[in-house]
């Protein structure tokens, strides 16, 4: 059987995005709900199969929940960059910008220690998105879309790489739930589909076949969707899927 390495992760956005764009009370509770309950219930999740898991979280989330924070380095869990109030990087100038990394990355990193990931909220960012991360010591972006496999990245302008950890809207669970109202069924059986096609993909190196979750604890934690999570566990941990946090894998990959 072919190896496969899974990277399961959590964008720990909470009511940030609400908060930016000043929306009413309840689109604000809505973020909440990761809070709340969606957190709690994917932290056991993960404890009840054994897995480590990367946690991309905003800066602004970080500094109103230090207490949820710990709990998931608790844990061993990564925690990973994903802008201080879930901004539209695209929209931003290139001193706006980074500020909003520096200013993350600072509240972070006196939470939890060094940062090494980033994921660019929405999957949106701007020319200027990488250069400035690299520069900034960062490991790995998981954002970009050209890919079915981590790869080395070549920074443009900068002497240092980024290890990518491509996405798709078909692996994000608020697509599938929030925007499609996909069934449980539906989302598992696509989930799944990739997962097989991954392991017997002939273009894929054995050492190099990593399938990347995007999950939201305001979207996943709800009851009926964090039992879809957990079939999927289960059934990748029967082909013996290797779960990783990006970190370790990012290191391997620079080798």
């Amino acid at each position: 059987m072919s190896e496969i390495y899974v990277c399961l992760t959590f964008d720990f956005d909470a009511e940030s995005a609400q908060i930016r764009q000043e929306e009413d009370a309840v689109r604000i509770s809505k973020g909440q709900f990761a809070v709340q309950r969606g957190l709690s219930r994917i932290l056991a999740l993960l404890a009840k199969y054994e897995i480590k898991s990367t946690f991309f979280v905003c800066g602004w989330v970080a500094e109103k929940y230090p207490q949820h924070i710990n709990e998931i380095t608790s844990a061993q869990h990564e925690i990973a960059a994903h802008g201080y109030l879930h901004e539209y990087l695209d929209k931003l100038e290139f001193n706006e910008e980074i500020i909003v990394h520096e200013h993350t990355n600072q509240v972070l990193e006196d939470i939890v220690g060094k940062i090494k990931g980033f994921r660019a909220p929405y999957w949106k960012m701007s020319k200027n998105t990488l250069n400035i991360i690299a520069e900034m010591g960062y490991m790995y972006d998981s954002s970009l879309m050209d890919e079915d496999r981590p790869y080395v990245y070549s920074v443009p302008e900068s002497p240092k790489n980024l290890v990518e950890f491509p996405v798709e809207w078909f692996l994000d669970d608020w697509v599938l739930f929030e925007h499609h109202q996909k069934s449980p069924s539906e989302v598992f059986e696509i989930w799944k589909a990739q997962f097989d096609a991954l392991l017997e993909m002939e273009d894929l190196e054995e050492n190099r076949r990593v399938l990347t979750l995007t999950c939201h604890p305001s979207c996943i934690g709800h009851a009926y969707r964090i039992t879809v999570l957990e079939r999927f566990i289960s059934y990748m941990k029967s082909k013996q899927a290797i779960f990783v946090k990006m970190v370790d894998l990012a290191s391997d990959y620079l080798l």
